[in-house]
């Protein structure tokens, strides 16, 4: 008679990455909603300078980390918009306390599509950086890029219609910090040249793109 061996190892296993999706689920959700409560407070009570670092990259930072930890595509799609949704539904809560507009928060309707649309896809984007092939350096490449341009549509005059005050300080923080994110996205030497050339050539791009348009290329309603 033959006897049927079961390993509850692998009953473990599913067991502990089960537990890791809802504490991944959990953390995205509060962490949107402490993003987006503690954004309106910053960007109207805090220095000049610590609100224009904070809006938009410290929404666009928690993004970026809630598809880079994600167990897969499908749950970096998940994450990263009930991130985004809560981040939105938190600063409208936080404006109706300060006597704001809480419609004026999101902007109108296709703002506010836009804006989960964007948050969702760098999420994505970020959850491709996992991968150790060219497809992850492009998109490591396409993160650095559009932050990279996004400094250069604010900052640099003639450009676009820039805002001067966001130039040198917060400009040169969030530059330096869009290179340390393509390096940091990368596993090894070449995938990092590989992505700083590509973020070279994309914000290059971006950048020629940006003459005429809106300042940034980033701009959230948040």
């Amino acid at each position: 008679m033959d006897h049927t061996t079961i390993d509850y190892g692998d009953y473990a296993e599913y067991d502990r990455r089960q537990r890791d999706i809802e504490h991944h689920l959990l953390a995205a959700f509060l962490g949107g909603l402490a993003v987006g409560f503690m954004g309106m407070f910053v960007a109207g009570d805090g220095p000049g300078w610590l609100g224009r670092l904070y809006e938009p990259y410290v929404y666009l930072a928690l993004s970026l980390a809630v598809g880079a930890t994600a167990s897969g595509f499908g749950w970096a799609l998940v994450t990263t918009f009930l991130a985004a949704m809560s981040t939105l539904v938190s600063a409208m809560g936080a404006s109706a306390l300060r006597g704001d507009d809480v419609l004026g928060v999101a902007g109108d309707a296709a703002g506010a599509n836009r804006t989960l649309a964007l948050l969702v896809c760098l999420g994505l984007a970020a959850y491709v950086t996992r991968r150790n092939d060219v497809w992850g350096d492009l998109a490591a490449a396409a993160l650095g890029a559009a932050l990279i341009a996004d400094v250069a549509g604010r900052a640099v005059p003639g450009l676009v219609e820039s805002d001067h005050s966001f130039w040198p300080y917060p400009a040169v923080v969030i530059g330096l910090l869009s290179v340390a994110l393509v390096l940091g996205l990368r596993r090894n030497a070449w995938g990092r040249v590989r992505a700083l050339a590509l973020a070279a050539m994309l914000s290059g791009l971006f950048s020629a793109g940006l003459a005429g348009g809106p300042a940034g290329v980033l701009p959230l309603p948040v």
